[in-house]
């Protein structure tokens, strides 16, 4: 296999074992320590998953800064270093204090894997690189509380031993990654941030669209995310069975159709992906407000995730198309940043709206903003995506 193939694979192995390490640490792991080990208030939970996503979004930029002056290799073993603490920390945790901290630093420890994996996205094939690395994202999103939960009920050490497995997998897959070779200690740069910065920010300004479509996109999810199973209770009369097997269906749609996606954009290049996608997902989310039945909710749900799969891939390759090559770490660092704020502030809009108005009010705002990208890139130059006008 060529050497980046391997590389790939070896980002896409490190990116799942570490949001399974999140994913099982936020969801299952951090509630039952709260409640059932510790006997001490819930809401401790919800600070510190703040903490935990605030951090790690604060420190994208200037992680992303340090990955370009110092090279992935000594930002990845630091960040798993600083996990490693806060796993260490969590496991003998018997105050407030202890889960706070353990929370904020595995939010920075964890921070520099996603940048990491996007840099690898480049060439003629960034559409399809980016949908393979979402399929182990959200695979490892999935899959971290499912067996954590099932380790739980094992015994607490299970638990724990799963966690540490997760932790040492992704450091081992960190380290066998192509970033460490000597092409890359070649491009190190020791200048300050802020020439990174303001050479990223060029590329940002060729595409005005880069930074509205970032925040409100993502303000648009985060509107809806925090009402989703009050939603699928009250307004879809879905029972919890039926919710998981509806979720599961419409993440097996994406995950199915990431990667053939990927590749149709990558051939065509066509700005349709993204209008559509958006615009699908935006009627979607209308639809959903209006279905009275499992089964026409699980259809509404399947189009969802399809859409989601259609746009995902185009997007992430868009977005790669604007960051320098030189600066890749920062440029990454930059985006991501933007897309924490747009997670940050969605639920706040989402829940003003919610008390305002009705349930269905957060879904129609949201599916309004997706409607507003999608008509946006329908007026995008042709030269953004860095194809000729006959594929736009």
């Amino acid at each position: 296999m060529h050497k980046s193939g391997y590389s790939l694979i070896s980002s896409a192995l490190l990116l799942l074992f570490t949001e399974f390490l999140r994913g099982a640490y936020l969801v299952a792991f951090l509630p039952n320590l709260v409640d059932e080990r510790l006997k001490i208030s819930i809401s401790v939970v919800g600070i510190a998953v703040s903490i935990h996503y605030l951090l790690d979004s604060l420190c994208k930029i200037y992680i992303g800064y340090m990955i370009d002056r110092y090279g992935s290799r000594v930002v990845l073993h630091a960040g798993f270093s600083l996990a490693s603490i806060g796993m260490l920390l969590i496991v003998l945790a018997n105050s407030e204090l202890q889960i706070f901290l353990s929370s904020a630093l595995l939010g920075i420890g964890l921070s520099p894997v996603w940048l990491i994996c996007m840099k690898q996205i480049n060439g003629e094939s960034r559409a399809k690189q980016a949908g393979f690395i979402y399929v182990f994202w959200m695979a490892g999103l999935g899959l971290g509380p499912v067996l954590c939960n099932v380790a739980l009920d094992l015994g607490w050490n299970y638990s724990v031993l799963a966690l540490i497995t997760a932790l040492v997998l992704g450091w081992l897959s960190g380290a066998f990654n192509h970033l460490h070779t000597r092409t890359e200690r070649r491009l190190i740069s020791s200048q300050s941030i802020v020439p990174h910065l303001r050479h990223v920010m060029v590329y940002i300004r060729m595409n005005p669209y880069i930074l509205p479509a970032i925040i409100l996109q993502t303000t648009g999810a985060g509107m809806v995310v925090p009402f989703l199973n009050i939603f699928a209770a009250n307004r879809l009369s879905l029972s919890h069975s039926e919710l998981s097997i509806v979720m599961v269906l419409g993440a097996a749609s994406v995950v199915l159709l990431l990667v053939p996606m990927g590749k149709w954009f990558d051939a065509s290049g066509s700005r349709w992906f993204l209008i559509g996608g958006f615009g699908l997902f935006a009627l979607s989310l209308v639809a959903l407000t209006g279905v009275n039945s499992f089964y026409m909710t699980t259809v509404v749900v399947i189009i969802m995730g399809s859409s989601y799969a259609m746009l995902l891939p185009a997007w992430n390759a868009l977005m790669s198309r604007h960051v320098p090559m030189d600066a890749s770490g920062t440029g990454w660092g930059v985006l991501s940043t933007i897309e924490g704020l747009g997670v940050v502030v969605g639920p706040l809009i989402g829940s003003f709206l919610y008390v305002y108005g009705n349930l269905n009010t957060p879904f129609l705002a949201s599916a309004s903003l997706f409607g507003v990208i999608s008509i946006m890139y329908g007026f995008m130059p042709s030269r953004v995506f860095g194809y000729t006008s006959q594929n736009a």
